[in-house]
């Protein structure tokens, strides 16, 4: 039987996860999450730097904005996507936001379509370098594709590199203006194979996050049980 200290040492905490040669786009699962995560939302953006929280919101908010702004966030009618270490501690957060169409966002844009989505990403600096950012991006682009809508949005400063490497990735048209881009996307529509490809990366994602879940509440009983307690094999029969 294994010991609690082995156990320990080879339970991954989230630099193993995400820094080691295993790295790569296929390790990363990207999980819907509902009401019940929005007190990690609130932990993860409180988490980022000053820095971080420019490039994310465009301005730097305090902490009592940033409560505020996830106090807000409504499931109802927006979807956000995120990114879990073994630790369960949300690492990446995707906000993909449906306005109607006669909105200022999308003015410009020619769509026969009732809404279109914006999206914003960010993620711990500890994980960067993963594609976590990528996979938010395309997880959220699918299932814009499934939910009926044809254009995508992401609206970032100029200096944010990250967002818009992301969006030439995706062959995502730019245009810069006073300090500020906005990148378009139109998106193809939904068949068969993107339906299926949204519910099979949910499924996986959700199996994956149950999974650390155990194993995360396993190791917390197993620095409980105290060091001192005998083998099995020595309890009398």
């Amino acid at each position: 039987m294994a010991s609690t200290d082995t156990l320990l040492r080879n339970h991954p905490g989230p630099e193993q996860i995400f820094r080691n040669p295993e790295c790569n786009h296929g390790a990363v699962r990207v999980k819907e999450l509902s009401e019940r995560d929005r007190r990690r939302l609130l932990m993860h953006f409180l988490e980022l730097p000053d820095s971080d929280r420019l490039l994310r919101f465009g301005n730097i908010l305090s902490d009592a904005l940033v409560t505020r702004y996830v106090q807000r966030l409504n499931f109802a009618r927006d979807t956000l996507f995120g990114v879990f270490d073994a630790d369960l501690i949300l690492v990446g957060v995707g906000h993909l936001a449906f306005v109607p169409c006669d909105t200022k966002l999308a003015s410009t844009t020619i769509t026969a379509k009732e809404r279109v989505a914006e999206f914003g990403v960010s993620v711990d600096v500890h994980v960067r370098g993963c594609g976590i950012g990528t996979k938010l991006f395309e997880r959220a682009a699918i299932h814009c594709r499934n939910e009926d809508v044809d254009t995508l949005y992401m609206h970032c400063l100029s200096s944010n590199q990250t967002v818009i490497h992301i969006a030439r990735k995706a062959g995502m048209q730019i245009h810069r203006a006073h300090g500020e881009a906005d990148a378009c996307l139109k998106i193809r529509p939904a068949d068969s194979s993107s339906l299926l490809q949204e519910a099979v990366e949910e499924q996986v994602a959700a199996l994956d996050y149950n999974i650390r879940a155990s194993t995360h509440t396993a190791v917390k009983w197993l620095t409980q049980v105290p060091s001192n307690m005998p083998e099995f094999k020595n309890l009398p029969e």
